[in-house]
């Protein structure tokens, strides 16, 4: 039976810092990643509780400030590799003891068996997604997510304009299989949402807000767009 992990959140220990020597064919960036996940108390917190990834906790702490995982609801991860948001939903809504409870987790690589959850494997931009998500779900959906992020390029501008393009992509896709009064959580970058993605998504919801998570890098250029209320398919389009 699934049960939601106790956890505080996690502080740095200075004390315990570990340092990691450059090794022989290893570039310096890698030397400071590895460096950086080793201290990260974000990611230690993640394997002491199972986490698959530290982005757990930001969810956990979007969910706690906001309140929009609740038990018997029906809830979409796109892009949900590795699963840590997946294994934080199917806590939340009690998918393994509410007979309402429901989580997909749909991804384009297979992603390992999360207890709760239903995972598939493949595109959500497909034309036939909605309808097929839908199917297997049982009809509309409470909450889309989204920790969707595309590969970096170096170039920020580049890197804005591809995260954008998946928002609006998940949105839309939100937009065709959400409940009325729902919610689409999803990430973003600096500076908000795309004026044009936020002009429909405010359109199509009654509260559109930003929040950047404790569990974000400080030196993350991350941050969450939440859209709640969702008026219904109809009103979408102009």
């Amino acid at each position: 039976m699934s049960q939601t992990k106790k956890w505080k959140t996690p502080q740095a220990r200075r004390d315990k810092t570990v340092r990691v020597k450059t090794a022989r064919g290893r570039k310096s960036s890698s030397t400071r990643w590895l460096q950086r996940q080793l201290n990260d108390p974000y990611v230690q917190e993640a394997r002491r509780l199972g986490y698959r990834s530290r982005a757990a906790f930001k969810l956990i702490e979007l969910d706690d400030r906001f309140n929009f995982l609740k038990p018997g609801q029906k809830v979409v991860d796109l892009g949900c590799a590795p699963g840590g948001w997946t294994q934080v939903c199917a806590e939340r809504i009690e998918a393994e003891k509410n007979p309402n409870g429901h989580v997909i987790g749909i991804d384009l690589q297979e992603v390992e068996d999360i207890p709760g959850a239903t995972l598939l494997v493949g595109d959500f931009m497909e034309d036939d997604a909605p309808a097929r998500l839908k199917e297997v779900i049982g009809g509309s959906v409470d909450v889309v997510l989204s920790d969707m992020a595309a590969a970096a390029s170096g170039h920020p501008q580049t890197d804005n304009l591809r995260i954008t393009a998946l928002v609006e992509l998940a949105a839309v896709f939100a937009v065709e299989v959400l409940k009325k009064d729902g919610w689409f959580v999803a990430k973003v970058l600096a500076g908000g949402t795309d004026a044009d993605v936020l002009q429909q998504l405010k359109k199509s919801f009654t509260t559109v807000r930003h929040a950047k998570p404790p569990a974000s890098r400080k030196d993350s250029s991350e941050t969450y767009v939440l859209a709640s209320g969702f008026r219904g398919k109809n009103e979408y389009s102009d």
